[in-house]
C-alpha cells in the first residue's frame, strides 16, 4: 500500500519551495501525494497559485480558505487558530500518513499544530534557519513538534541538532527551490514577454536593455513603519531611472502598509519605467531573475535561488538577519542612498560565482525518497 503524503502550501512562494518534492512524490511508486493548498495561495489579491499548481499537473486534494482580513498582528494570530481548526477536518477526511510543512510563515503554525495533536508524522522543510524576527519563532517552534526534517544547509542542520532533535531524523536535503534554479543556468535568453504573459500594472519598460527585479515584504517586528520602508525603495529605484519589474508584497501584518505606499508613489510620479506583477510560474520567475541586473528587497529568493544563480541581490533591512549567504548580496538599511549605492556597486562589479550554501539541486528527489523509507513516528524518542 503507497504511504500517504499529505503537503500543505498555505502561501504564493511555498509553492516555488516545494514543486520539485511534489513532482518527486508525485512520481514515486510507494507514495501517493495529497496536495492541500490554504491560506493566501487561495487569495487573487497576492497571486493565487492555484492555477499555476493545475497548469503543472497536480491534483489538489483540499481547499482551505481561512486567512482573515486585516493585515495587521491580530489578524495573522486568527488566521492561525483558524488554519488550525479547518486543516483538522482535512487531515480527518485523508487520514494521511505524513503531513509536510514548509518553512517558517505564521500559517505553517496551524499546519503543524494540527498534525501534531492528530498524531500524525510531520515532515519540517526548511528548519534551523535563523532571520530575528517572528518567522523565526515560527520556524524553531514547528522544528520542535516535527518528527522529520529536513533542512536546507549545514549551518541549519546543526542548529536544528542544538536544539534537541534526533540526529537519525535530521537530513540537508538542500532547498527543493534550487533544483528549479539548477533547471535554467546558462539559460540562453528571456524566452517570454512578462508582461504580455502575466499582464499586471504600470508602465512599459524596454526591458531589452536590462532590468532589475523587486521584491520587498513587510516585517512583521516593524510593522507601523512597513510605509516608510518600501517608499525608501521606491525613491530609489525611481531615481535610478532603470527598467524596474516589481512583485506585490505577501499577506503578512504590514503588508496594508507597503501596498499603501506603493500605490501612493504611483499616483504621484510618473512610473514608466515600473511594472508590477502579483504573481509568475516559479519556473519564469527564476528565468526572470537569472536575467535581470539584480535583485533588490527583502524576500529569501535573494538569499537562496538567486546565491546559486549567481544574480546579485540588494538585501534590505532586517528581514533575511543572520541567514546563511552566497557572495551576491549586499546589505543595507532602508535607506535611498545607501540603496543607490548598492545598486551603482553591482552595476560597476562582475557577476557574482554560483553558491551552493543551499544545496546542489536534487532535494526534491532525496525528501521523496526519505519519506517512503523512514519509519512513521510521531513522538519525540529520549536518548541517554
Amino acid at each position: 500500500m503507497k504511504r500517504k503524503i499529505c503537503v500543505v502550501v498555505t502561501a504564493r512562494p511555498s509553492y516555488s519551495r516545494i514543486k520539485t518534492a511534489l513532482s518527486a512524490i508525485k512520481n514515486h511508486p510507494d507514495l501517493e501525494l495529497q496536495l492541500v493548498v490554504a491560506a493566501s495561495a487561495l487569495l487573487d489579491r497576492y497571486g493565487s497559485a492555484v492555477q499555476t499548481i493545475e497548469r503543472d499537473g497536480f491534483q489538489i486534494a483540499a481547499k482551505v480558505f481561512n486567512v482573515l482580513e486585516g493585515e495587521n498582528l491580530t489578524a495573522a494570530a486568527k488566521t492561525t487558530g483558524i488554519g488550525i481548526l479547518e486543516l483538522s477536518t482535512v487531515f480527518d477526511n485523508l487520514n494521511p500518513d505524513v503531513v509536510v510543512t514548509i518553512a517558517d510563515r505564521f500559517e505553517t503554525m496551524a499546519t503543524a499544530v494540527a498534525a501534531s495533536y492528530m498524531n500524525i508524522p510531520l515532515a519540517h522543510i526548511q528548519g534551523g534557519e535563523v532571520t530575528g524576527n517572528i518567522d523565526e519563532k515560527v520556524r524553531h517552534s514547528i522544528t520542535k513538534l516535527a518528527d522529520y526534517h529536513f533542512v536546507a544547509s549545514e549551518d541549519a542542520k546543526k542548529r536544528v541538532l542544538a536544539l534537541g532533535e534526533n540526529p537519525d531524523y535530521v537530513f540537508n536535503t538542500g532547498c527543493p527551490s534550487i533544483d528549479l534554479a539548477k533547471k535554467i543556468v546558462n539559460y540562453p535568453s528571456l524566452d517570454f514577454d512578462p508582461i504580455t504573459k502575466y499582464g499586471g500594472v504600470g508602465g512599459d519598460p524596454n526591458i531589452k536593455q536590462g532590468y532589475w527585479v523587486v521584491m520587498q515584504h513587510p516585517v512583521t517586528t516593524e510593522v507601523s513603519q512597513s510605509r516608510h520602508h518600501i517608499e525608501e525603495s521606491l525613491k530609489a529605484m525611481h531615481e535610478m531611472n532603470q527598467p524596474v519589474l516589481w512583485f506585490w508584497p505577501n499577506v503578512d501584518a504590514g503588508a496594508d502598509g507597503t501596498s499603501t505606499g506603493i500605490r501612493s508613489f504611483r499616483e504621484k510620479n510618473d512610473l514608466n519605467q515600473f511594472h508590477f506583477f502579483k504573481n509568475m510560474d516559479p519556473l519564469d520567475f527564476l528565468k526572470l531573475l537569472y536575467h535581470s541586473k539584480g535583485l533588490i528587497g527583502n524576500s529569501s529568493v535573494g538569499i537562496r535561488e538567486c546565491a546559486f544563480l549567481g544574480v546579485p541581490v540588494v538585501n534590505i533591512g532586517t528581514r533575511q538577519n543572520r541567514r546563511a549567504r552566497g557572495n551576491n548580496v549586499i546589505d543595507v538599511n532602508y535607506s535611498k542612498s545607501e540603496i543607490l549605492a548598492a545598486l551603482r556597486s553591482i552595476s560597476e562589479s562582475p557577476r557574482p560565482i554560483s553558491s551552493d550554501v543551499y544545496g546542489g539541486g536534487d532535494a526534491g528527489f532525496q525528501i521523496a525518497n526519505l519519506l517512503a523509507e523512514l519509519p512513521l513516528v510521531y513522538h519525540k524518542t529520549i536518548t541517554l
